[in-house]
């Protein structure tokens, strides 16, 4: 079995898409399969680590851009589908993914037009520029929400969820107390903002940190702070005596979630759908700025259900996300209230439902 994965640029894109070959890999160990990215997306790093081929393509950027840039993006676009012909032609995949983001386009449109089977997975409620278009030519397209169906041919969409990595599924609990020096007996809440970290949120804890002193004996704390918020950040657990362990990016995320008894963190799709696969109870503080707003979409969709608290950025301080964390904390109930509406809405088994409307397409067309 060939596989093509097209997409990437960020993470809500690409993590699903590794979830996707990850569940292939495990029902064909023989599957070969390629990830289609640029040079300037996070699969440029991620996935030759992961042990997947890597092709790149010259396409770039779309949406925002000025006039002069858009041209070029024109020019760009025309270049990799020439580009990706000839990746398909060498390759011959049995079928490709389009995960999201502008390097899924010309892939996934190449290989409709020759006829190869196509599916698109739309991790968001409002779809973005590239699936839009795709949306017209491909064969089926997943979809996380129900709101999604009205941006696409209701004939081919399909309800399955976004896929997670399966290692996050079988964190183990007893294993995190040793990688994150935690004891047991405490109430743990991890805190995270994204590969990077997020300034706003690790301000807003640090801040917070006075009005949770009387929880101090009772939480510990893992925090993934980024990079260069990483040292006053820690300094600043250390000044109010806080047990925690901060880092500046957590690569054992299976097991801080198994052992989170309550997360902190931003909306984006894959997070969204890592923590209600697990039943988590979580804060979510949706990015401001991403496209189509889509993290507050994603929040206000849990939100409605009782399975997460929201703060939105700009009412985000100290003071408030405390109050949150110690509610959640302090309320036994209503923790375990949000926790089964988290699961409920959860799909983990959404890597399985889309590979096997794949291989129905595959079936057809042989």
């Amino acid at each position: 079995m060939k596989v093509i994965i097209a997409g990437g640029g960020t993470g809500g894109h690409l993590f699903p898409g590794v979830a996707l070959a990850s569940f292939i890999r495990t029902k064909y160990p023989d599957a070969e399969i390629v990830f289609i990215g640029t040079e300037r997306g996070l699969e440029a790093k991620v996935i030759p680590k992961l042990g997947y081929q890597l092709k790149l393509i010259s396409v770039k950027g779309f949406v925002g851009k000025s006039l002069n840039e858009k041209a070029k993006a024109i020019l760009k676009l025309l270049k990799s589908i020439s580009e990706c012909k000839n990746i398909i032609n060498s390759f011959s995949p049995h079928i490709v993914f389009g995960v999201g983001g502008y390097a899924s386009l010309p892939m996934v449109f190449t290989a409709a037009l020759k006829k190869i089977p196509t599916i698109i997975l739309e991790q968001n409620t409002v779809p973005g520029l590239a699936n839009k278009i795709l949306g017209k030519f491909v064969d089926a397209i997943s979809i996380t929400y129900p709101e999604t169906l009205d941006y696409f041919p209701k004939e081919k969409v399909y309800l399955t969820g976004t896929p997670i990595r399966r290692e996050i599924l079988f964190g183990d609990r007893e294993k995190a107390f040793e990688i994150f020096n935690l004891e047991k007996g405490k109430l743990t809440l991890l805190i995270f903002g994204g590969s990077l970290g997020a300034r706003k949120i690790n301000k807003a804890v640090t801040e917070g940190l006075s009005y949770l002193i009387p929880l101090k004996d009772k939480i510990q704390i893992i925090h993934q702070t980024g990079e260069p918020d990483y040292e006053w950040v820690a300094k600043e657990y250390k000044n109010f005596s806080f047990k925690a362990t901060v880092l500046p990016f957590i690569y054992e995320m299976a097991e801080a979630y198994a052992i989170a008894d309550l997360i902190v963190c931003r909306a984006g799709a894959s997070t969204v759908a890592e923590i209600t696969a697990l039943g988590k109870a979580s804060i979510l503080i949706p990015y401001p700025y991403a496209a189509y707003n889509h993290q507050e979409l994603n929040a206000r969709r849990l939100l409605s259900r009782g399975a997460c608290e929201m703060i939105l950025d700009r009412e985000l301080n100290g003071e408030i996300i405390s109050k949150k964390i110690n509610k959640i904390l302090t309320d036994f109930q209503a923790k375990k209230e949000m926790e089964m509406a988290s699961l409920a809405f959860g799909k983990a088994n959404a890597a399985e439902k889309i590979v096997e409307i794949g291989e129905s397409l595959m079936r057809r067309k042989m």
